[in-house]
């Protein structure tokens, strides 16, 4: 396998025209300035009315045709409704556009061919732009015409204009670009969208005991433990080893619990009758929506809950006996704590799963997913490579998901999401994946789109306000290396909630004495009475004082230390060097681990083998002359 450049694994700044102008690292002030703009002719069909029908019965099933150029695009067809309503939404891209007028034309549905009914002809040099915040442009009434340009009979409500992906409609609509894919259930396959994950909590069960439970075989010690099914978890307790009719556990058992409950909690109380045989001697169902939330390091109460027992009678008949079998345990839900979905190292949200423990966001996380470059072909059509790239960021509890971009490796996308932040030390993933259900049916039902490549960004790693335009390569790790499937352009931009302020804890500026504050408000010369300015004198040379004390102990043992050096005290020199010379001997011949080693194992040493004296040689330290003998 060819190595491919070094340079294409590195990431790569750019300066992308964002909002209609250029970014130079500035942050930007119109509501969707991450993204290029995009110019887009959006048709709206709303209804029409008067319809003249054109079966044998006088009735028509009509639809609408949009057509520019070799773009054409169709609404659903009603049958046998002269005034019928679509409000369908079309958007034709303005780089693809290659004609100058738009035709709108109604046809009645048949078997054989459609029937013409009328058409609207507008001239796109005369289609009125909007930005929004701009108010929607409203539809207006439209007199159809016959194919020679006279009056026909019925009216269209039909709203033209030239707009952005800004636009309220685009999400919804039906777009150029994907002109080739067909069916309801495609269309919304390849459409954005936005999805919010289940809040997930873990389901905390304390079996602590069971009583007067009824096994099958009376003359035996039963081998009793309790099986807990919560949809795929599936969880057990020991074999109690109280081996009786009424055991006892007290163990934990957790899952995890998606809202909005719709799965209960299924316990059975079994008997190992034999290695590989259990008998069920009870069972119940716990729904979830009732249990109790744990928000704090409070207990919930315990509850008895009754065990029930089916048995079977000739043969298939079913026969529930109630015994007075019950099972006693403590069932809550844990609030207090963030279920762990995604890897501990890139995780994008660390809340709570109780919303009343949320702390307020921090800040706002914009992220314009620009386009991609040089994406390798996924799958084969038609005999060729090609590839349908969709975008999927996630962090938190949001996911978002861009339109499909069809046939192109160089997809140009230009969608700017946002994301409340609550701690900055997390992870926002973004990965770019091949549509494989533009076909629809079964066999596009079972498909799993293909992953392209993925990148993670750290938000504690964004300066504040800066939009950070790079293109990210999407690396990933086959058998043979590393390989390089294209590259992301994305434009980022962290915002905090609150501007930064003063924290008076951290300055002490509420604990401040007032008798300081008055003297920081005090005007010059001063105008106090001279007994309080005799005391805040008195109060500074006593700071001035301790400063003058502590700095004299360190002039000291700098003192000593010189003293120790300049053999003014011969013997503690003496000694001083001979230690050095044995301690360069043991170190030379002595590996350093052992030496580190020993060094631990002293300072680390029991109490017992310490002594409440100074040591020797902080006591041959202080004992080294200094200049304060030579003060009085």
């Amino acid at each position: 396998m060819q190595r491919p450049p070094p340079d294409d694994f590195l990431l790569k700044e750019t300066n992308p025209h964002l909002g209609g102008g250029k970014v130079s690292g500035d942050k930007l002030t119109s509501t969707y300035d991450l993204v290029e703009q995009m110019q887009y002719l959006y048709v709206r069909v709303v209804k029409a009315k008067d319809l003249p029908g054109k079966d044998v019965t006088g009735s028509c099933d009509p639809y609408c045709e949009v057509k520019l150029g070799n773009y054409k695009g169709t609404t659903r067809h009603f049958e046998k409704k002269s005034n019928p309503e679509w409000n369908q939404v079309f958007a034709f891209s303005k780089d693809r556009i290659q004609a100058s007028v738009l035709e709108v034309t109604v046809k009645d549905k048949d078997v054989v061919k459609d029937d013409f009914i009328g058409r609207v002809l507008f001239d796109l040099n005369e289609v009125p732009k909007r930005v929004p915040p701009d108010s929607p442009l409203a539809p207006q009434w439209y007199r159809l015409e016959d194919r020679k340009g006279d009056k026909a009979k019925g009216e269209l409500m039909l709203a033209v204009w030239m707009g952005t992906q800004a636009d309220e409609a685009f999400p919804e609509a039906w777009h150029s670009d994907a002109a080739t894919v067909s069916g309801t259930d495609a269309l919304a396959n390849i459409r954005s969208k936005v999805y919010l994950s289940p809040k997930l909590w873990y389901l905390r069960v304390n079996v602590i005991e069971a009583q007067d439970l009824q096994p099958t075989d009376k003359g035996r010690y039963p081998e009793v433990f309790v099986k807990a099914i919560l949809g795929n978890q599936a969880l057990r307790t020991r074999i109690s080893q109280s081996r009786s009719i009424n055991p006892m556990w007290n163990e934990d058992l957790m899952f995890v619990a998606a809202e909005p409950f719709e799965e209960p909690l299924i316990l059975s109380v079994e008997d190992r009758v034999a290695p590989n045989k259990d008998e069920v001697l009870g069972r119940c169902a716990i729904p979830l929506q009732y249990m109790d939330r744990r928000l704090d390091h409070k207990p919930v109460n315990t509850r008895w809950f009754n065990l029930e027992k089916h048995v079977v009678i000739e043969g298939e008949k079913k026969k529930e006996i109630k015994f007075a079998s019950r099972i006693h345990m403590r069932v809550c839900l844990e609030g207090g704590y963030h279920v762990l979905d995604e890897s501990t190292h890139y995780s994008s949200d660390l809340r709570p799963t109780a919303k009343q423990l949320w702390k307020s966001s921090i800040g706002v996380l914009e992220v314009g997913i620009l386009n991609a470059q040089g994406l390798m072909p996924m799958k084969t059509k038609d005999g060729r490579g090609t590839t349908d790239a969709y975008c999927v960021a996630k962090y938190g509890q949001k996911w978002v998901r861009t339109r499909t971009i069809i046939d192109s490796f160089t997809p140009k996308w230009n969608e700017q999401y946002t994301w409340e932040v609550f701690d900055p030390c997390t992870v926002i993933t973004i990965g770019v994946f091949d549509n494989c259900h533009l076909h629809g049916g079964d066999k596009a039902g079972g498909a799993k789109d293909s992953r392209i490549g993925k990148v993670r960004i750290r938000l504690s790693t964004l300066e504040t306000d800066r939009v950070y335009t790079h293109s990210y390569p999407l690396l990933v790790l086959h058998p043979n290396g590393v390989k390089k499937m294209g590259e992301i352009h994305l434009a980022v931009r962290w915002r905090p909630r609150h501007p930064p302020h003063m924290d008076t804890r951290l300055s002490h500026a509420d604990s401040a004495h007032p008798d300081e504050l008055d003297e920081e408000f005090d005007t010059f010369p001063t105008s106090r009475p001279s007994d309080i300015v005799r005391m805040r004198y008195d109060r500074l040379r006593s700071i001035a004082g301790r400063i003058q004390t502590v700095v004299g102990d360190l002039a000291t043992q700098g003192e000593r230390l010189q003293s120790l050096l300049s053999w003014r005290d011969p013997r503690a020199t003496a000694l001083f060097v001979i230690f050095c010379l044995v301690a360069a001997i043991v170190l030379y011949v002595t590996p350093f681990q052992v030496v580190a080693l020993l060094t631990g194992f002293y300072v680390l040493r029991h109490p017992r083998f310490r002594h409440k004296l100074p040591s020797v040689p902080l006591n041959f330290f202080r004992r080294l002359p200094a200049r304060t003998d030579c003060m009085l």
